[in-house]
């Protein structure tokens, strides 16, 4: 259960690995510039007082902040990181292959917590899930490029949190270069 006085809060969004010029390659030095950007990202927020961080659950920027965050909070000066997921309704994972599977099992069991936005799948499910993060977040980091020419749930994400106000970090996906 979500505490009632809640500390500021961040959610992450991204694209996911078919997006990337790497794909499903995390060994690729791009991955590896991403993460550690997105690494960056989370310690500044840290600093800043952000403890508690939304992921999606998704296969891509989603697993790698997630595995960040829990990574993090094992040090001694991160262990009071909060780590939500926001799951878009029960066996999203269903066909994910036995790998990915096992990652989402340990981001659930390390997470302090988890919220299932929907009863069931729907069209519309994994937008509720990303506007479910924004509307609990103060801030957000977007692994994004604003490519309007591609819609996708991480740009509809950045532009409902553009709409609401939150300040918000980029990570560009083909470059890793923040602004």
């Amino acid at each position: 259960m979500i505490s009632e006085k809640s500390p500021l809060s961040c959610a992450i969004t991204g694209h996911r690995p078919a997006r990337f010029k790497f794909k499903y390659n995390e060994h690729y030095k791009l991955c590896i510039k991403i993460k550690k950007a997105l690494a960056s990202e989370i310690k500044a927020c840290y600093e800043k007082g952000v403890r508690r961080f939304w992921v999606g659950g998704a296969i891509g920027v989603d697993t790698w902040a997630a595995e960040i965050l829990l990574e993090l909070k094992q040090q001694e000066r991160y262990k009071d990181i909060e780590l939500y997921v926001a799951i878009p309704f029960p066996d999203y994972d269903a066909k994910f292959d036995a790998k990915q599977k096992a990652r989402c099992r340990d981001i659930l069991k390390g997470c302090t917590g988890s919220v299932v936005v929907a009863p069931n799948y729907s069209p519309d499910v994994y937008q509720k899930r990303n506007y479910y993060m924004v509307d609990h977040a103060d801030c957000l980091i977007a692994v994004y490029d604003n490519n309007k020419e591609i819609r996708s749930g991480t740009g509809m994400t950045v532009h409902y949190a553009q709409k609401k106000g939150l300040p918000m970090r980029f990570i560009h996906p083909d470059t890793a270069e923040v602004n």
